[in-house]
């Protein structure tokens, strides 16, 4: 079961490493449309991937079905919510899915979890929002563990951290460990020569030897901004180190000089783009359909096909208890001991009884700014006055399926930029 499946890049890794897709569901029809062309016998659920009318979780829940489990529930959920370039707005951004997408583990009791976000959500900001994710799956009966992935370790010529969730049973967790690197990438020059020198370009070879660097990460970007772009200035620099002009795509490989700007290089192509993403036109081919902005948008808002099919694969080799066992602990306190000591007491907590609960020592501006991240995602009830200022922890500010979040109301305000 796939949830905001974009255009294929998770699918097309999972299919690799060997599990068949029940349904993907995508909000974006563009990316619905490739999923359908490169894959017609797939069921594709076109919408809001909240929205009942559009797939009910409950359809696919144990004993509605022909009794077969869905092994695995996967997604990239909407990274702009974490996103270090964004407001990081988490909980309170109505794109924001991931807790939604972690509730649904109670619903449909998949036998392992896969969720995928950009690197923001490791950062100390949603130190609280990662702690109640894990006590969520460990309610529901669930092993989990977050680690952050360099998509250059799996054989992709891009940096492209991604963070990623992982979540079993406990007895199928024993026998899960995450991918090893496969060794040093190919640079942007080896992977895209031969399509460089495709039109006859005399200083391919030239190009190809200055482009001896892996790729900084592709940006997609969404329907709020204008067309196909590499990324912002830091991004361009990099490319322009390489010889390669980033302020677009063209929509050929250059023939002679004349057709680029010397000085800042050629420029790439929506294809070229699309294999330094991980496609290929061997293990992973795939064809992207749209015009050229959108089908820009869909290979660099993608999870990579390789990195994907590793996970697959060790998910799968844990799945079935071919990989061996290990003891190791996980560490599930570790994300937020504040909000961890805030939920366990349930009432009002000083800075002393904090401190007492969580054998940190903070000081006092310190232990505000804690609260201040934990305040961004939760309710937070500030006792003043006479005694020493006191915490308390309320409800989760994220849209976890409430009929009267305001998600709603955003989701619909700004549905055509969202993306």
């Amino acid at each position: 079961m796939e949830i905001c499946a974009g255009a294929g890049g998770q699918s097309l890794g999972l299919e690799r490493a060997g599990f068949e897709h029940e349904l993907a569901i995508e909000l974006d029809e563009n990316a619905a449309n490739t999923l359908r062309h490169n894959r017609p016998h797939w069921k594709v659920a076109l919408g809001d991937v909240a929205d009942p009318s559009v797939w009910d979780p409950r359809d696919y829940a144990p004993g509605k079905r022909d009794g077969r489990p869905i092994d695995l529930l996967a997604g990239g959920v909407p990274c702009p919510p974490f996103s270090i370039a964004g407001r990081q707005l988490g909980a309170n951004d109505e794109r924001d899915l991931f807790a939604w997408a972690v509730e649904q583990v109670a619903v449909l009791r998949p036998r392992a979890l896969l969720l995928e976000n950009v690197r923001g959500l490791s950062m100390p900001r949603f130190a609280g929002y990662r702690q109640h994710v894990l006590d969520q799956l460990q309610k529901f009966g669930y092993a989990a563990e977050w680690k952050l992935l360099q998509a250059s370790d799996y054989g992709v010529p891009q940096l492209r951290p991604r963070f990623v969730l992982v979540a079993m049973r406990d007895e199928d967790f024993a026998y899960f460990h995450w991918p090893e690197p496969v060794g040093k990438p190919p640079t942007v020059g080896e992977t895209l020569y031969e399509l460089m020198k495709a039109n006859g370009w005399a200083r391919a070879e030239e190009w190809r030897d200055r482009a001896n660097n892996i790729a900084p990460t592709i940006v997609g970007g969404s329907k709020k901004h204008g067309g196909a772009d590499l990324g912002p200035t830091r991004a361009k620099r990099a490319w322009a180190e390489m010889w390669v002009d980033a302020h677009g795509l063209a929509n050929h490989a250059p023939r002679t000089d004349e057709d680029i700007i010397i000085e800042r290089g050629p420029k790439l192509t929506v294809e070229m783009v699309k294999y330094l993403q991980g496609w290929d036109d061997d293990e992973f081919r795939w064809t992207f359909t749209g015009k050229k902005t959108s089908s820009y948008r869909q290979i660099g808002n993608a999870f990579p096909p390789p990195v994907a099919k590793a996970l697959g694969e060790a998910i799968a080799a844990a799945l079935n208890h071919t990989a061996e066992r290990h003891d190791r602990v996980l560490d599930t306190d570790r994300h937020d001991e504040i909000y961890r000591a805030l939920r366990d007491h349930g009432d009002f907590m000083t800075a002393d009884q904090i401190a007492r609960a969580t054998e940190l020592v903070l000081e006092p501006q310190e232990l505000e700014r804690r609260i201040s991240l934990l305040s961004r995602d939760f309710h937070i009830e500030v006792r003043n006055g006479k005694l020493p200022v006191a915490y308390k922890l309320g409800e989760f500010k994220a849209f976890v399926g409430q009929a009267d979040h305001a998600r709603h109301d955003r989701f619909e305000r700004y549905r055509t930029k969202i993306s």
